[in-house]
Protein backbone atom coordinates (compact mmCIF):
# COMPACT_ATOMS: atom_id res chain seq x y z
CA UNK A 1 0.00 0.00 0.00
CA UNK A 2 1.19 3.48 -1.17
CA UNK A 3 2.49 5.86 2.16
CA UNK A 4 2.58 8.66 -0.14
CA UNK A 5 1.50 12.35 1.25
CA UNK A 6 -0.89 14.67 -0.35
CA UNK A 7 -0.31 18.26 0.75
CA UNK A 8 -0.48 20.58 -2.25
CA UNK A 9 -0.29 23.42 -0.04
CA UNK A 10 3.13 22.58 1.60
CA UNK A 11 4.63 21.38 -1.59
CA UNK A 12 3.74 24.89 -3.40
CA UNK A 13 5.32 27.00 -0.34
CA UNK A 14 8.74 23.98 -0.24
CA UNK A 15 8.75 24.51 -3.96
CA UNK A 16 9.31 28.42 -3.34
CA UNK A 17 11.35 27.94 -1.04
CA UNK A 18 13.59 25.76 -2.88
CA UNK A 19 13.94 28.31 -5.42
CA UNK A 20 14.91 30.87 -2.94
CA UNK A 21 17.03 29.33 -0.65
CA UNK A 22 19.72 31.42 0.89
CA UNK A 23 23.36 31.36 0.22
CA UNK A 24 24.09 29.97 4.23
CA UNK A 25 21.51 27.10 3.53
CA UNK A 26 23.47 26.13 0.22
CA UNK A 27 26.96 26.60 1.88
CA UNK A 28 25.24 24.25 5.22
CA UNK A 29 23.74 21.85 2.44
CA UNK A 30 27.38 21.59 0.80
CA UNK A 31 29.06 21.30 4.03
CA UNK A 32 26.56 18.46 5.35
CA UNK A 33 27.16 16.20 2.26
CA UNK A 34 31.17 16.60 2.02
CA UNK A 35 33.39 13.58 2.21
CA UNK A 36 30.62 11.24 1.40
CA UNK A 37 31.22 7.84 -0.23
CA UNK A 38 29.91 4.76 -0.98
CA UNK A 39 26.01 4.30 -0.68
CA UNK A 40 23.65 6.72 0.89
CA UNK A 41 20.28 6.96 2.37
CA UNK A 42 18.20 10.22 2.00
CA UNK A 43 15.57 10.86 4.02
CA UNK A 44 12.95 13.82 3.05
CA UNK A 45 14.61 14.62 -0.03
CA UNK A 46 11.93 17.17 -0.74
CA UNK A 47 12.55 18.85 -4.45
CA UNK A 48 15.96 16.90 -4.61
CA UNK A 49 17.89 20.44 -3.57
CA UNK A 50 20.34 18.09 -2.58
CA UNK A 51 21.49 15.99 -5.14
CA UNK A 52 23.51 18.79 -7.08
CA UNK A 53 26.12 18.56 -4.07
CA UNK A 54 26.86 15.12 -3.68
CA UNK A 55 30.41 14.11 -4.06
CA UNK A 56 31.54 11.76 -6.94
CA UNK A 57 32.83 9.43 -4.29
CA UNK A 58 28.99 8.65 -3.46
CA UNK A 59 28.48 5.42 -5.40
CA UNK A 60 24.25 5.43 -5.36
CA UNK A 61 21.87 7.43 -3.25
CA UNK A 62 18.58 6.38 -2.37
CA UNK A 63 16.34 9.29 -1.36
CA UNK A 64 12.97 9.13 -0.19
CA UNK A 65 10.06 11.83 -0.33
CA UNK A 66 6.72 10.90 0.25
CA UNK A 67 4.75 14.15 -0.94
CA UNK A 68 3.76 13.70 -4.67
CA UNK A 69 4.75 16.86 -6.00
CA UNK A 70 8.02 17.03 -4.54
CA UNK A 71 8.68 13.40 -5.31
CA UNK A 72 8.07 14.54 -8.56
CA UNK A 73 10.43 17.15 -8.97
CA UNK A 74 13.15 15.11 -6.98
CA UNK A 75 12.87 12.38 -10.11
CA UNK A 76 13.50 15.74 -12.27
CA UNK A 77 16.51 16.74 -9.96
CA UNK A 78 18.19 12.95 -9.81
CA UNK A 79 18.16 13.04 -13.53
CA UNK A 80 20.79 15.83 -13.27
CA UNK A 81 22.66 14.99 -10.50
CA UNK A 82 26.43 13.89 -10.88
CA UNK A 83 25.82 10.23 -9.17
CA UNK A 84 23.19 7.44 -9.38
CA UNK A 85 20.08 8.72 -7.77
CA UNK A 86 16.89 6.43 -6.80
CA UNK A 87 13.99 8.46 -5.63
CA UNK A 88 11.07 6.22 -3.31
CA UNK A 89 7.90 7.94 -2.88
CA UNK A 90 7.35 6.08 0.67
CA UNK A 91 7.33 7.71 4.11
CA UNK A 92 10.74 6.83 5.64
CA UNK A 93 9.14 4.59 8.26
CA UNK A 94 7.21 2.81 5.67
CA UNK A 95 10.31 2.27 3.70
CA UNK A 96 12.87 1.34 6.86
CA UNK A 97 10.82 -1.39 7.47
CA UNK A 98 10.39 -3.07 4.33
CA UNK A 99 14.10 -2.42 3.17
CA UNK A 100 16.49 -5.45 2.65
CA UNK A 101 19.54 -5.54 1.27
CA UNK A 102 22.69 -4.13 1.60
CA UNK A 103 23.25 -1.65 4.92
CA UNK A 104 24.05 2.14 4.01
CA UNK A 105 27.20 3.50 4.47
CA UNK A 106 26.05 7.06 5.46
CA UNK A 107 22.20 8.53 5.98
CA UNK A 108 21.54 12.55 5.15
CA UNK A 109 18.50 14.15 6.88
CA UNK A 110 18.38 17.48 6.23
CA UNK A 111 15.21 19.46 7.43
CA UNK A 112 13.16 16.65 8.13
CA UNK A 113 13.44 15.19 11.53
CA UNK A 114 11.54 18.21 12.75
CA UNK A 115 8.11 16.42 10.46
CA UNK A 116 8.18 12.85 11.11
CA UNK A 117 5.61 12.23 13.88
CA UNK A 118 7.77 9.90 16.04
CA UNK A 119 11.44 11.26 15.64
CA UNK A 120 12.74 8.54 18.57
CA UNK A 121 11.52 6.02 16.56
CA UNK A 122 12.76 7.49 13.17
CA UNK A 123 16.29 7.76 14.15
CA UNK A 124 16.50 4.53 15.14
CA UNK A 125 15.38 2.81 12.24
CA UNK A 126 18.12 4.76 10.43
CA UNK A 127 20.83 3.29 12.85
CA UNK A 128 19.79 -0.06 12.54
CA UNK A 129 20.05 0.88 7.87
CA UNK A 130 23.97 1.91 8.51
CA UNK A 131 26.76 -0.27 8.66
CA UNK A 132 29.02 -0.11 11.61
CA UNK A 133 30.56 3.24 11.50
CA UNK A 134 28.57 4.68 9.15
CA UNK A 135 27.29 8.28 9.21
CA UNK A 136 24.19 10.30 10.02
CA UNK A 137 24.81 13.46 8.65
CA UNK A 138 22.30 15.94 9.43
CA UNK A 139 21.04 19.85 9.12
CA UNK A 140 18.65 20.27 11.12
CA UNK A 141 16.92 23.52 12.75
CA UNK A 142 16.22 22.70 16.52
CA UNK A 143 14.88 24.30 19.96
CA UNK A 144 16.02 27.15 20.62
CA UNK A 145 16.82 28.71 24.47
CA UNK A 146 15.34 32.24 25.64
CA UNK A 147 12.46 33.99 24.30
CA UNK A 148 12.99 31.97 20.87
CA UNK A 149 11.67 29.05 22.58
CA UNK A 150 8.28 30.56 23.61
CA UNK A 151 8.16 31.81 19.99
CA UNK A 152 8.88 28.36 18.68
CA UNK A 153 6.45 26.47 21.13
CA UNK A 154 3.75 28.81 20.24
CA UNK A 155 4.38 28.04 16.82
CA UNK A 156 4.21 24.21 17.23
CA UNK A 157 1.02 24.74 19.03
CA UNK A 158 -0.93 26.52 16.69
CA UNK A 159 -0.69 26.85 12.67
CA UNK A 160 2.82 25.95 11.78
CA UNK A 161 2.59 22.29 11.90
CA UNK A 162 -0.70 22.51 9.83
CA UNK A 163 0.33 24.74 7.18
CA UNK A 164 4.12 23.55 6.74
CA UNK A 165 4.02 19.57 6.66
CA UNK A 166 3.93 18.67 9.89
CA UNK A 167 6.91 20.66 11.01
CA UNK A 168 7.78 21.33 14.60
CA UNK A 169 10.30 24.04 16.05
CA UNK A 170 10.85 23.08 19.05
CA UNK A 171 12.85 19.50 19.25
CA UNK A 172 15.79 18.71 20.79
CA UNK A 173 16.45 16.82 17.72
CA UNK A 174 20.37 15.88 18.69
CA UNK A 175 19.38 14.50 21.71
CA UNK A 176 17.21 12.50 19.78
CA UNK A 177 19.90 11.29 17.63
CA UNK A 178 22.35 10.64 20.46
CA UNK A 179 19.73 8.81 22.78
CA UNK A 180 19.22 5.89 19.66
CA UNK A 181 22.89 5.32 20.22
CA UNK A 182 24.63 7.66 17.65
CA UNK A 183 28.28 9.20 19.13
CA UNK A 184 27.45 12.76 17.70
CA UNK A 185 30.72 14.50 16.15
CA UNK A 186 31.35 18.06 15.09
CA UNK A 187 28.62 19.37 15.46
CA UNK A 188 27.32 23.15 16.21
CA UNK A 189 24.52 25.52 15.59
CA UNK A 190 24.61 28.72 13.25
CA UNK A 191 22.10 30.99 12.25
CA UNK A 192 20.35 31.11 8.50
CA UNK A 193 19.57 34.44 9.46
CA UNK A 194 19.83 37.42 11.49
CA UNK A 195 18.86 36.44 15.34
CA UNK A 196 16.98 39.34 15.91
CA UNK A 197 14.33 38.09 12.92
CA UNK A 198 11.04 36.41 14.68
CA UNK A 199 10.91 33.54 13.08
CA UNK A 200 11.00 29.66 14.76
CA UNK A 201 13.27 27.77 12.38
CA UNK A 202 15.92 30.58 12.02
CA UNK A 203 18.91 28.31 14.13
CA UNK A 204 20.16 25.43 12.73
CA UNK A 205 22.24 22.32 13.76
CA UNK A 206 24.85 20.82 11.57
CA UNK A 207 26.90 17.47 12.60
CA UNK A 208 27.89 14.02 11.95
CA UNK A 209 27.00 10.66 14.15
CA UNK A 210 28.31 7.58 13.86
CA UNK A 211 27.06 4.19 14.36
CA UNK A 212 29.42 1.90 16.53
Amino acid sequence: MSSSVDNPFFARVWMYLSRHETDAIQRLRRENLAGLTGRVLEVGAGTGTNFAFYPPTVTEVVAVEPEQRLAAMAHQAAAEAPVPVTVSGDAVEDFALSLGGAPFDAVVCSMVLCSVEDPNSVVRQLHSLLRPGGELRYLEHVASGGLRAGLQKAADATLWPRLLGNCHTHRHTEQIISGAGFAVSGARREWTMPAWVPLPVAEFAIGRAVKS
